[in-house]
């Protein structure tokens, strides 16, 4: 999967920006370059959705192979690209009163909306019940919303990074990140999630700050940095929202 935002509706960290991107000997690309890679690695079987110069998602349709499940879905102006399984999807789609052959990309997509518009608890509570390998990004493209996370048991891998036009890609596939972002990318930490106004938190230790981990690579480069949960620093609150208020928002001041 790919999914690249501008950087008008995403606010990644800027230790994931590394000086070195531009004067290695490989530069970032833009957008369109990173999608048009990312198709010709997958000729006949990938499809995309621009959102004129907000956003672009991309999938790869499933193949026979394929060691994770993959999935896309939209509805109602959101969309959700899903890579893994939930191995509690089952209870998970009668809590929130889905049918029983809802798949994970159509819960995410019920999950956030219910919680948006009038949820009573975070954001890391409800990516916490989550039981499974797992890795997503979803899109509402009304509120030009991003919200991603990656499965704490490290079962899917998941990676970002910063385009020349400093825009956010996010993938599965590390070369399309590594051509894209050159020195400006990192693996997305296991057990967080990103939200393109709240950043970047753990949702299984939510009361602790991320901590950005200098990384080098064999050419001595300084890349994007890795980030790990600061186990000494903790945030002010994390605010229960509901109502018209964004529920992937939080506060980490």
């Amino acid at each position: 999967m790919l999914a690249i935002f501008h950087q008008t509706f995403a606010h990644p960290p800027e230790e994931l920006k590394s000086p070195a991107s531009f004067s290695g000997s490989k530069a970032p690309k833009l957008p369109q370059e990173t999608l048009d890679d990312f198709i010709t690695r997958h000729p006949q079987n990938t499809f995309s959705v621009n959102f004129g110069q907000a956003a672009v998602l991309a999938y790869v349709s499933p193949q026979s192979f394929s060691v994770h499940q993959r999935l896309f879905c939209g509805f109602d102006e959101i969309y959700c690209l899903f890579l893994g399984s939930l191995n509690n999807l089952c209870a998970l789609n009668k809590q929130y009163g889905l049918s029983k052959g809802s798949n994970e990309a159509m819960f995410l997509i019920e999950a956030y909306r219910t919680l948006r518009d009038r949820g009573p608890y975070p954001a890391d509570q409800v990516i916490k019940d989550l039981d499974g390998s797992f890795a997503f990004v979803v899109y509402d493209s009304r509120a030009g919303a991003v919200f991603a996370a990656l499965g704490a048991d490290g079962g899917v891998k998941l990676y970002w990074g910063i385009a020349a036009d400093g825009s956010v890609v996010i993938s599965d596939d590390v070369d399309v990140i590594k051509e894209g972002c050159a020195k400006s990318y990192a693996p997305f930490p296991t057990g967080c999630m990103f939200h393109s106004e709240g950043g970047l938190m753990s949702f299984e230790h939510p009361m602790n700050k991320m901590k950005a981990m200098p990384r080098i690579d064999s050419e001595g480069a300084m890349c994007g940095a890795n980030f790990k949960v600061d186990v000494y620093t903790r945030v002010n609150s994390i605010p229960r929202r509901g109502s018209e208020a964004n529920w992937a928002e939080w506060d980490t001041n």
